[in-house]
């Protein structure tokens, strides 16, 4: 059985990334693979702001007891992450960026310590999924596909699906019947490659 896990990073529940993200899911449901799905609203998470304080550069951990270290264990047993969020002022949401930098331990770990925190030998596939109000014409996505290449490659996960949708301050997501079936037929194709 695989093990997709989905980090909601948006602050408003069931609007335009969420149910884009749904949508991905249910597609992965019904594509004949065994699953185990569970998603994280990391709105509802407690999770602690990276301080910058090295720790991790000595330890391959985080100090802080919070939220996180369940995503740590889920990020390693993983075969699919998916990584949901709008778009706020041209890059990720603030709970998507809080969860992102504290996956500062996956670098410290590689590249100081040189002993991974995360199972490098495990294949995972990642795919972002992300949605802005604004029309298409002013490339708001540029940002956020930046953070989310490293985010993936800092949890050792082939990004093999990317869904950007813009205007949806003109036609919301759960409206246009033609985008949800793209959305569902990409979650399908998902572990295609696998």
């Amino acid at each position: 059985m695989k093990k997709v896990i989905a980090l909601m990073a948006s602050p408003n529940k069931g609007k335009n990334t969420d149910t884009l993200v749904d949508k991905f899911l249910e597609g992965i449901s019904d594509s004949g693979e065994k699953v185990e799905i569970k998603k994280y609203v990391i709105r509802d998470m407690n999770i602690g702001f990276c301080i910058g304080c090295n720790y991790c550069e000595k330890t391959g951990n985080c100090f802080q007891d919070d939220d996180m270290n369940e995503l740590y264990e889920a990020f390693d047993s993983s075969d699919g992450i998916i990584l949901g969020s709008p778009i706020y002022f041209g890059g990720i949401t603030t709970y998507g960026k809080l969860m992102i930098d504290r996956c500062q331990i996956y670098w410290s770990s590689k590249y100081v310590l040189g002993e991974s925190s995360i199972d490098r030998g495990k294949k995972r596939f990642g795919a972002f999924i992300s949605t802005v109000g604004a029309p298409e014409k002013y490339s708001n996505f540029t940002g956020s596909q930046q953070v989310a290449s490293v985010f993936f490659k800092s949890i050792n996960t082939e990004q093999n699906q990317a869904i950007y949708v813009a205007n949806t301050d003109e036609q919301k997501t759960w409206e246009n019947a033609e985008l949800l079936e793209d959305v569902y037929q990409k979650g399908k194709a998902f572990f295609e490659g696998f």
